[in-house]
């Protein structure tokens, strides 16, 4: 199998980095980390080690002084799983999971995974079942479909679940092919712009100070990808609404560095107030359904045109191409549709799905994004133009199952909360008490990575950009 260097260099080198910055990172820790067949701990480690490397030459081409970038294989798994080890006053994070979310079997002896923690999503699978939000009524309903009738049915209905799949089949659908044409991720430039040169009378320790980072993001993936950028100086801005479902904990987890404001981008004056704030962006990074915010006139090419010289960054569940483009999804459910489950079940000798120990799609797809935003931007200073920078969980995951196996993997010992070193944890005040949560695992020698404002409660700053002298 390709080591963590060798696989990090291949991201590297793909996106147009610099070969010789390679020597300048270190790479320590031996797999496996965590219990499961699959290289989750190396998918961690070279996710993170990607952004970090893409910050220090950032700050090589700001200041012209190289630096070393360090990842320890068990702090960035640790990482990949920071909503796990997060205390809030000394309290463990509360059931992460709605009471009907997860795995049934269907009356062909199929398995499917609803995903429910958002409550139109719960609504629409008791809608297409017709029954209440209860597990035993789910179940016996479910005894009446088909699986992959439901996966349809549901979808339509602005659900969100999973048929379980065998890798082998998953690989025999049009959406798997669609992405194999596809490298890990795309960065493309989509406008002319002369090249901005980087900000000027701002704090000089920092990689990424003075860029403006707005984030329309939820859940995990495009939240950590802000919550990276933020660690290496930039002032990100979280853009939600008071009336948007959230999840607290990943709120307060991902939120570490961030201001966070509302915007109604269903008024006017709403999508005026977003126009004007992307004028001063350097990097839109948004999460939501596929042309979600297209239908409100924030779509790559809009935003392009509202500031040229914008990086925008697109994350989706499925992929940007194939007849599931337009599909939504998260983490838990692409690991079900794409073989992971199936492939983990029966390395365990389950009859049944096995989940992966990490939201490790959503996670290392933070990172991707965060990675193709810094060097999108570094692409901008060199040649100028508009970038659009995309990722997928799907896209994620077949990376990583190309990555290999680990035969005895599952054999290995979690990494409890009380198992993680306590140099990987720092004690911080926020908006909601006092905070334990993981560090950042990439370590820079001249650029500490570090978050200098706490998590706040959503919508606790004002619609506006900080200074930037």
């Amino acid at each position: 199998m390709q080591s963590p260097a060798g696989i990090l260099g291949d991201i590297w080198t793909s996106a147009g980095g610099d070969v010789a910055a390679l020597d300048r990172v270190h790479l320590t820790g031996e797999e496996p980390q965590v219990p499961s067949s699959f290289r989750v701990a190396v998918a961690g480690q070279v996710t993170i080690a990607a952004a970090g490397l893409a910050a220090a030459e950032i700050w090589r081409l700001r200041s012209g002084v190289a630096q070393d970038v360090h990842v320890d294989m068990r702090h960035a798994i640790a990482e990949c799983r920071s909503e796990r080890y997060l205390r809030l006053d000394d309290k463990p994070p509360p059931p992460a999971w709605d009471a009907i979310a997860g795995v049934y079997r269907t009356g062909d002896h199929r398995f499917v995974r609803c995903h429910t923690n958002f409550r139109h999503h719960r609504d629409a699978v008791c809608r297409v079942l017709g029954c209440e939000p209860e597990r035993e009524k789910v179940q016996a309903a479910l005894m009446q479909w088909k699986g992959e009738d439901f996966e349809t049915a549901a979808y339509a209905a602005g659900g969100v679940v999973a048929l379980m799949r065998t890798h082998d089949e998953w690989s025999a659908l049009p959406q798997a092919r669609a992405l194999a044409g596809l490298p890990l991720v795309v960065i493309e430039k989509i406008g002319d712009a002369p090249p901005r040169p980087w900000p000027q009378g701002v704090s000089n320790d920092r990689p990424l100070a003075g860029l403006r980072v707005l984030d329309l993001s939820r859940v995990i993936a495009g939240p950590v990808a802000g919550r990276t950028l933020a660690a290496h100086g930039a002032d990100v801005l979280l853009v939600s609404g008071p009336e948007l479902p959230a999840i607290p904990w990943l709120t307060i987890d991902t939120g570490r560095g961030k201001l966070t404001t509302f915007i109604d981008l269903k008024s006017e004056a709403g999508r005026a107030q977003l126009r004007e704030l992307l004028k001063g962006a350097d990097i839109f990074s948004q999460g939501y359904r596929p042309r979600a915010l297209a239908a409100l006139g924030f779509s790559p090419e809009e935003a392009a045109n509202i500031n040229p010289g914008i990086v925008y960054v697109t994350l989706s569940a499925y992929g940007h191409a194939g007849p599931w483009a337009e599909r939504r999804g998260f983490d838990s459910l692409v690991q079900t549709a794409t073989g992971f489950n199936h492939a983990e079940g029966e390395a365990a000798g389950l009859d049944g799905p096995k989940e992966l120990p990490a939201q490790m799609l959503d996670h290392a797809t933070g990172y991707l994004m965060a990675f193709g935003a810094m060097m999108a931007r570094a692409g901008q200073a060199r040649e100028g133009g508009s970038w659009h920078v995309r990722v997928s969980l799907a896209q994620t995951g077949r990376w990583l199952w190309n990555l290999g196996r680990l035969a005895g993997g599952l054999n290995t010992p979690d990494i409890a909360g009380e198992a993680v070193h306590a140099a990987f944890i720092e004690t911080v005040p926020s908006g909601f008490g006092t905070l334990k949560a993981v560090q950042h695992s990439a370590v820079l020698s001249q650029t500490p990575a570090r978050w200098t404002r706490p998590a706040m409660p959503l919508g606790s700053h004002s619609p506006e950009w900080p200074s930037r002298t």
